[in-house]
């Protein structure tokens, strides 16, 4: 049985928070790889949405207290950790007060996008990676989920890629139903650049938006997992070079992402 070390990075797990398929299926994946010998860590934002007594959310004091840089300003990361009841799994939460704090995820109270949303999808993924080098653990694969995670393979392909910890990391981007009309201003490159990142390698962000975010993670990606019967979708993928594929939501499902894990560890 093999003993890989997955890590899992999403918008949101259920049960601290729902508000699309991803919380679903981010709190069945990793159980089920969990059960199969795997190693497992849940990497995830603190939305305001999330009680946190209710849910016992501590913060995790050794993890904390990095600034993470975001265009011009640093702003300082909080890690803060609550166990999945009734599972042997734990979740690490990203925190920010100027990030996360707000009541709601993606939309303000007249279901408008936040401008800073991109900051915030920056913020999640450099804090992401930060976090797992402060746990000292490397991962065979990173298993990123929906745009707001699309930008971590690119960061483990440059900026981090000479990391002791991830220079055997494989990513998977695996592309859920949630699209958004918004565009972006035009210094999100700027923003989202690091250091080995040329400007040359974040054409697909251009346009500013969501197939923008879509297109970067699924080149940079080691295999990019895409929902079934969405023809938009497959249609945006099209001319991106990369292997992609499309896996069935059945009761199997976990054992397709087992074999494919070790396929791609293999």
């Amino acid at each position: 049985m093999s003993k890989l070390r997955i890590l899992y990075v999403a918008s949101e797990i259920n049960p601290f928070l729902q508000t699309s398929e991803v919380a679903d299926f981010v709190r069945k994946l990793p159980q089920a790889m969990q059960e199969r010998g795997m190693e497992i860590r849940i990497l995830v934002p603190r939305f305001g949405l999330i009680n946190e007594r209710k849910n016992r959310l501590h913060e995790v004091v050794r993890l904390s207290g990095i600034n993470i840089s975001v265009g011009d300003e640093e702003k300082p990361l909080v890690i803060k950790v609550a166990s999945i009841p009734n599972a042997k799994l734990q979740v690490y939460f990203i925190d920010n007060e100027d990030y996360f704090h707000r009541k709601s995820v993606f939309h303000d109270k007249e279901n408008k996008f936040f401008e800073d949303n991109d900051e915030r999808a920056i913020f999640f993924c450099k804090g992401v990676i930060e976090t797992v080098k402060k746990l000292g653990w490397a991962p065979d694969i990173v298993h990123c989920n929906d745009w707001m995670t699309s930008l971590i393979p690119l960061y483990l392909k440059t900026t981090y890629k000479n990391d002791p910890l991830f220079k055997e990391t494989k990513s998977i981007f695996n592309v859920h139903n949630n699209s958004f009309s918004h565009k972006f201003g035009g210094d999100l490159i700027e923003k989202v650049k690091m250091m080995d990142i040329e400007d040359s390698m974040l054409s697909n962000l251009e346009s500013a938006d969501y197939d923008g975010f879509i297109k970067l993670g699924t080149e940079f990606s080691d295999l990019t997992i895409q929902p079934e019967d969405n023809d938009s979708l497959e249609n945006l993928l099209k001319d991106v070079k990369n292997k992609i594929e499309v896996i069935e939501q059945d009761d199997n499902f976990s054992e397709s992402y087992y074999n494919l894990y070790n396929e791609l560890v293999g």
